[in-house]
């Protein structure tokens, strides 16, 4: 019996286990307002990832403030607060 692997990843490969921290921006002219995902890695990448297609990689970034201006100027705003891996290795 064949047998597809349906798990969707949050991050690809390259952020997997290299990931720094995570931000929800929004859309909020957008109904409902419409989330984009942006992840840092620890070499100060960052990707913007689309919850709504599968996680799907958006678009990459050499650093933050290149990813932000992105998202601004596109009327995306951050929500408050950050999600930090380090915050998650000290919960466990």
């Amino acid at each position: 019996m064949q047998t597809t692997d349906t798990t969707q990843s949050l991050v690809p490969d390259l952020v997997k286990d290299n990931w720094n921290f995570l931000e929800v921006w929004v859309d909020p002219m957008q109904s409902p307002p419409y989330i984009l995902l942006l992840l840092g890695d620890k070499t100060k990448g960052c990707y913007v990832f689309d919850p709504a297609e599968h996680y799907g990689l958006v678009k990459a970034f050499q650093d933050y403030e290149e990813a932000q201006l992105w998202l601004l100027e596109d009327e995306y705003e951050p929500l408050e607060g950050r999600l930090s891996s380090s915050e998650i290795q000290e919960s466990i």
